[in-house]
């Protein structure tokens, strides 16, 4: 990884959209500095301390802690991530969107517009929402008269015209930087967090006990080297996939003789990326995100919301089990409505293609099909297993709000590799132009 960014930054043009994509993360760290007028940071501080469990901890760890700082940028991409994810479900559901996106380059785009329109909508929604909550909590300084209006179309006005920036700021990162720009504000959001988590480790090392000698001491490290094998399994199973062969028949065109080619049908092991987990995440956080909103927040209280809350927080077995399930259902899921086995078996026979040792049409299509369900299977769990281990590692050794989950690490890594390969194919573009010219 170092020496591409090292031969990426002697090459000038290359050096150039390395420092433009830096300008522009510096100036989304900016924003998510700015803070919203009318409001008070303590509360909104005080909202989400112990809420990491909720829907709400989840988005303030993606926005790198803007939305618990209440700053402009305190939606951060999310709009655009919940809207993205509506638009496969509806291209999927919905046969003009379909079409659409089989149109080439023009179809996505008008897919693309859709999308920064639908979460335009969503943002307002969100930014509403969360309005509600901080008025319902005391954040809002101002809540009567004009002052109060004010205060209503300030607060909703800079989230919402935050969420719209940052989605510009990505589409700038995509025409002149490097890499995918909703990607990288989303890795530079979470890399934020990161020295809050080292003092957090470093806090629960310097707990002292009577007896002289404290666990953490012991577990901390271990946590660590841990952590650094999980990354070291996620670079690895991001990496691993299944190369189904494929052979094409040659043909005579006048006379020329065309075809003969091996190919592979390539199926990734962890396909579907941080999705499943996102999908189960909000899901599992729903019911206590609603109750946060209405108030009920005391696991320790009595009477069924408060045994509801023990039962399905997110240190307790229960929830880890429930979790793990989960994201293997929506690993099923997503990628059930992003691969066909009968259109891709449909488009090998008109290519002239074949699978060796199984005819074209339906044995072809199940033979994809079931080699999609065990490597779909296989993904599915390693997906589990990183999602569920800071929960397990909490429970079996007491150590709690450790550094960061699943969804993080796969995304930091995800990132990270597709950037590399970002500037390794543009160096390979650069010199293969240099070659022809």
């Amino acid at each position: 990884m170092f020496q591409v960014l090292r031969n990426a930054w002697k090459v000038a043009e290359l050096r150039k959209k390395i420092l433009y994509t830096g300008l522009i993360i510096l100036v989304f760290r900016i924003g998510s500095a700015i803070f919203v007028p009318f409001l008070d940071t303590t509360v909104v501080q005080g909202m989400l301390t112990g809420g990491e469990n909720t829907l709400l901890g989840f988005m303030n760890t993606m926005t790198g802690g803007a939305l618990g700082n209440g700053t402009l940028f305190a939606l951060s991409i999310m709009p655009y991530i919940n809207a993205s994810i509506i638009m496969q479900l509806l291209t999927v559901a919905i046969p003009v969107l379909e079409r659409l996106s089989k149109e080439g380059d023009e179809g996505r785009k008008k897919i693309n517009t859709i999308t920064k329109f639908l979460a335009l909508g969503i943002g307002v929604f969100q930014a509403v929402a969360f309005y509600v909550t901080l008025r319902g909590n005391g954040a809002v300084l101002h809540t009567n008269g004009f002052d109060g209006f004010l205060a209503m179309i300030t607060i909703v006005g800079c989230f919402t015209a935050g969420s719209s920036l940052i989605i510009w700021l990505g589409d700038q990162i995509n025409e002149k930087g490097i890499g995918n720009g909703i990607s990288m504000i989303l890795f530079a959001g979470i890399v934020s967090r990161l020295p809050i988590s080292i003092y957090e480790l470093i806090r629960q090392m310097q707990v002292q006990e009577t007896s002289g000698f404290h666990q953490n001491f012991v577990l901390i490290p271990l946590y660590l080297a841990l952590y650094i094998a999980m990354i070291a399994l996620v670079v690895l199973m991001t990496n691993a996939e299944r190369r189904i062969p494929v052979q094409y028949a040659k043909r005579v065109v006048g006379r020329k003789m065309y075809g003969g080619q091996s190919s592979h049908i390539p199926i990734k092991v962890a396909m579907a990326g941080v999705m499943p987990i996102i999908f189960a995440m909000s899901i599992m956080s729903l019911p206590q995100t609603i109750l946060f909103f209405f108030g009920i927040r005391d696991p320790s209280a009595g009477g069924f919301w408060g045994t509801f809350l023990r039962y399905f927080n997110q240190g307790t077995w229960i929830y880890a089990v429930i979790y793990f399930f989960m994201i293997i259902g929506f690993n099923y899921f997503y990628i059930s409505i992003q691969y066909n086995p009968i259109e891709i078996a449909n488009n090998l026979k008109k290519n002239n293609g074949a699978i060796p040792g199984y005819r074209p049409g339906k044995p072809t299509s199940d033979f994809i099909y079931n080699s999609l369900s065990k490597i779909t299977l296989i993904g599915a769990i390693f997906l589990g297993f990183i999602a569920i281990f800071p929960i397990v590692f909490s429970n079996v050794t007491n150590i709690h709000g450790m550094a960061m989950g699943g969804t993080t690490m796969l995304i930091l890594v995800g990132v990270s590799l597709e950037t590399m390969r970002s500037l390794e194919g543009q160096m390979m573009m650069r010199h293969h132009k240099g070659f022809l010219e």
